[in-house]
C-alpha cells in the first residue's frame, strides 16, 4: 500500500466530537468486557486469510458452498485450538460473517433438542451436537405450509408392531422445503411432523431423524434431498445449503420422538407428560431476541458505510472554485440517514432489553408462573416484526444515499440487503406475527372494561380512562424533549389506535368477520404500540447513569430523533386519534430539525462507537480511513472480467460484428 493509505481522511470529522467514544462503545456492547471479546474476535477474523472474503460476490455458487464449508471448519479448529468460550466462540462466528450449516446447527438443533428432549434424550443427543459428531437442521417449514405450522403434511405414524414411527412424506407439497443446512451439510434433523397413533392425528411433534450415513454422507434408504437452488443477491445467503427433503417410510425408533412435553407408550398410548407445554415459548423468546439483536447489527452496518461515505463524497456548492460541500452536510441526507443512525441504537437498546426479558420469563416459568406469556409472546413477536422490516428497508435507504457507488458489490451494501431480506419471513411472517400482536391487543382491550389489569410492556393500557381524553401539552419545539410529552403521546395514539379497532370489530356481524375485515387497521395498530415499546425501553436507557463524557448527552440526542422520526412518519396517526394537533406536529418536525444540526458533528464518531473492522463491513465505501476511491479503483481490477484484457468472446461474437463478418441463414 502507498503512504496515503496511512492518512485518516475522516480526522477532521473525528477532532470535531462531543462525546467520548471509547465510552459510546461500551455503552454499545453493554459492557467494557463485551467491547474487549467483541475486538478480539473480530481482529482474530480479520488477520486471517481463511476468513477473507472481498472475493464472495465472484465465486460460483459451487465454490461459495466450498468456501463456506472451509471457513466453518477453521472456525471450530480455531475454537478448539485457542480453547474458547463459548461467548468467544459465539462472537468468532459472527464476525466470519458467511451464512452456513453451523448457524442452525448451533441456533435451531441443539436449542429444541435442549427446549423439547427429556433429561436421557440430551444426555444422548447433545455431547455428539456439541463435539460435532452430527450436524442437525431444524425440519419444520414445508413446500406447501410455512407460517401456518398446523397444516404441516409429513406424517410420523406409530408401529406398535416393531415399537417404531414411521415418517412419511404423503404428498408433493408435504416436502420439507428451505431448512438451512439440510441440502449438503446435515447428518441429522429436527423434523416436525403428525403424529398418528392407535388411527388418531395428535398434531405437530418433533422427531430426531439421521438422514445421512456417518460413513460417507450419503442418503439413508428412503431419503431424497438435495438443495432447493440460487437465491436472491451474489453471495450473500446463497452460501446456505437450504434444502428439500422427502421421505418414504422412514423407521426411526420410539424414543427418538422429542418426548419433554408428550410421549408414545410401547403399547402407542399418546401421553402428555407434567411438564406444561409453555414451556416451549421460552425458546421462542429467545431466538426472537437475538433476531432483534441481529436487526441493530445489520442496520447499525449498514449506516456506518452510509455516515462515513457520505462524510467523504462531496457534490456540488463550490464558491468561487472553493471546495464542494460534503453530501453530509445536506439536510436531505441528514433527514434521511440520522433517523436509521438513531433506530440503530433503539434497536441495539430494545433488544438488550429482550435479553433481560428472556430471562425473566425463563424464571417465571421455572416457578410455573404463567401470568405474564401472552404479553411477553405479543412483545417479541411484535418487536421481531417492527425491526427487521424497519432494518431491510433501512439498508436499501442506505444504499440510495450511497448514490451509484452504494449499487457495487465493493460497497457492501447489496450483498448486506440481501442476506438480511430473509429475517422478514423466516421465524414468523412479518404480516401474520403482527396480526398476532394485534388479537392479544384486542383481547387486552376487552378485559379492560371487567378491571383486569394488563402487565409488563401492556401496563400502559391500564390508564385507559385518562389516555382516551388527554391533550397533548407541547406549546414550543423544545417541549418535545420532554420524555413526558413523548410517551403520553405514543401511549395515546397506541391505545386510542387499539380501542378504535376493538369498537369496530364490535359492530361486525362475528369477531372473527370484524378481525378479518378490519385487519389492516389492526397492522397499524400493533405496529403502533410496539414502537411505543422501542421508545420507552430508548427513553428509560437514557435515564439511567451512563458513564462517559457527554454520552448520555448523544444518546438522548438519538432517542429524541429516533421517537420524533416515527411520529413525523406516522402523524396521520397522531392526528386522526387527536393525540396532538397539527400546531404541534409541525413542532415536532421542527425540533427534529434542529437535532439533526446536533448530531450532524458527532455522526462520524457515533458509528465508529459500533467498533467494526474493515474486514466486517466489507465495504470500500466504509472504511475507517475514509480512502474511498483508491480502493473502488483498485477493487475493479479484481473482477475476474479484467483477468483478460480482450474479453473471452471477442473472436466469435464482437470481431464478425465488427468486421460486419456476420453470417446471415438466408430465410
Amino acid at each position: 500500500m502507498d503512504a496515503a493509505a496511512e492518512v485518516d481522511h475522516h480526522a477532521a470529522e473525528r477532532a470535531a466530537v462531543r462525546f467520548d467514544v471509547e465510552a459510546m462503545k461500551v455503552a454499545w456492547a453493554g459492557s467494557r468486557h463485551a467491547v474487549e471479546v467483541g475486538d478480539r474476535m473480530a481482529r482474530l477474523v480479520a488477520s486471517d486469510p481463511v476468513f477473507r472474503k472481498d472475493n464472495r460476490t465472484m465465486l460460483s455458487r459451487k465454490d461459495l458452498f466450498k468456501d463456506t464449508l472451509r471457513k466453518a471448519a477453521h472456525a471450530w479448529k480455531r475454537i478448539v485450538e485457542l480453547r474458547l468460550t463459548e461467548e468467544e466462540a459465539g462472537m468468532l462466528r459472527l464476525y466470519v460473517d458467511q451464512p452456513g450449516y453451523v448457524d442452525l446447527h448451533w441456533g435451531m438443533f441443539v436449542p429444541a433438542i435442549k427446549g423439547q428432549g427429556t433429561e436421557e434424550q440430551q444426555k444422548k443427543w447433545l455431547p455428539m451436537a456439541y463435539k460435532f459428531q452430527i450436524i442437525g437442521c431444524y425440519a419444520q417449514t414445508e413446500l406447501g405450509h410455512g407460517s401456518n405450522v398446523q397444516g404441516l403434511e409429513t406424517t410420523a405414524t406409530f408401529d406398535p408392531k416393531t415399537d417404531e414411527f414411521v415418517i412419511h412424506s404423503p404428498t408433493l407439497t408435504s416436502s420439507k422445503w428451505w431448512p438451512g443446512g439440510l441440502g449438503k451439510a446435515s447428518t441429522h434433523a429436527v423434523v416436525y411432523a403428525r403424529l398418528i397413533t392407535e388411527g388418531k392425528d395428535y398434531g405437530i411433534h418433533g422427531f430426531i431423524v439421521q438422514l445421512r450415513s456417518l460413513e460417507d454422507h450419503s442418503p439413508l434408504p428412503g431419503v431424497t434431498l438435495g438443495d432447493i437452488g440460487g437465491k436472491f443477491g451474489s453471495g450473500a445467503y446463497n452460501s446456505m445449503d437450504n434444502g428439500v427433503l422427502r421421505f418414504d417410510h422412514v423407521r426411526i425408533p420410539r424414543d427418538q420422538m422429542l418426548m419433554r412435553l408428550s410421549q408414545v407408550t410401547r403399547e402407542g398410548k399418546y401421553v402428555n407428560s407434567d411438564v406444561p407445554k409453555q414451556l416451549l415459548y421460552g425458546t421462542m423468546v429467545f431466538v426472537r431476541q437475538t433476531i432483534v439483536a441481529d436487526a441493530s447489527k445489520a442496520l447499525s452496518r449498514a449506516v456506518c458505510i452510509a455516515v462515513r461515505y457520505s462524510a467523504i463524497r462531496k457534490q456540488f456548492g463550490s464558491q468561487d472554485g472553493g471546495p464542494e460541500t460534503k453530501v453530509l452536510d445536506y439536510k436531505t441526507q441528514q433527514s434521511r440517514l440520522f433517523p436509521l443512525l438513531a433506530s440503530a441504537y433503539a434497536f441495539r437498546f430494545v433488544g438488550d432489553w429482550l435479553k433481560w426479558l428472556y430471562m425473566d420469563v425463563t424464571q417465571k416459568l421455572e416457578a410455573k408462573d404463567y401470568s405474564t406469556l401472552q404479553e411477553t409472546h405479543a412483545c417479541t413477536a411484535g418487536l421481531k416484526a417492527v425491526t427487521t422490516s424497519a432494518t431491510a428497508d433501512a439498508i436499501e435507504e442506505c444504499r440510495k444515499l450511497c448514490g451509484g457507488h452504494g449499487y457495487l458489490n465493493s460497497s457492501g451494501l447489496p450483498e448486506l440487503f440481501a442476506v438480511y431480506v430473509p429475517a422478514c419471513t423466516y421465524e414468523g411472517d412479518n404480516i401474520v406475527l403482527l396480526l398476532q400482536v394485534a388479537r392479544i391487543l384486542m383481547k387486552t382491550v376487552s378485559q379492560l372494561a371487567s378491571g383486569k389489569q394488563p402487565v409488563g410492556t401492556m401496563a400502559y393500557m391500564g390508564n385507559v380512562q385518562y389516555l382516551m381524553q388527554c391533550k397533548c401539552a407541547v406549546n414550543t419545539a423544545e417541549d418535545w424533549l420532554n420524555p413526558v410529552a413523548i410517551q403520553e403521546a405514543f401511549e395515546a395514539r397506541a391505545l386510542r389506535m387499539a380501542v378504535n379497532c376493538a369498537q369496530n370489530i364490535g359492530q361486525a356481524a362475528s369477531q372473527e368477520e370484524g378481525f378479518s375485515e378490519r385487519s389492516p387497521d389492526l397492522l397499524e395498530a400493533a405496529v403502533a404500540h410496539i414502537q411505543l415499546i422501542i421508545v420507552t425501553k430508548f427513553i428509560a436507557k437514557v435515564q439511567q447513569d451512563i458513564p462517559g463524557h457527554g454520552v448520555k448527552e448523544q444518546l438522548q440526542n438519538l432517542c429524541n430523533v429516533y421517537a420524533l422520526y416515527i411520529l413525523h412518519k406516522h402523524l396521520g396517526d397522531f392526528l386522526a386519534t387527536g393525540c396532538i394537533t397539527p400546531k404541534q406536529g409541525a413542532l415536532a418536525n421542527e425540533q427534529l430539525g434542529k437535532l439533526y444540526a446536533q448530531v450532524r458533528p458527532n455522526a462520524v464518531a457515533l458509528v465508529d462507537a459500533f467498533n467494526y473492522t474493515d474486514h466486517y463491513l466489507g465495504s470500500v465505501l466504509g472504511r475507517y480511513d475514509g480512502n474511498v476511491y483508491p480502493a473502488l479503483y483498485e477493487e475493479a481490477w479484481k473482477d475476474p472480467l479484467n483477468e483478460t484484457v480482450v474479453p473471452e468472446g471477442y473472436h466469435e461474437y464482437l470481431r464478425p460484428l465488427l468486421k460486419q463478418q456476420l453470417k446471415l441463414s438466408r430465410l
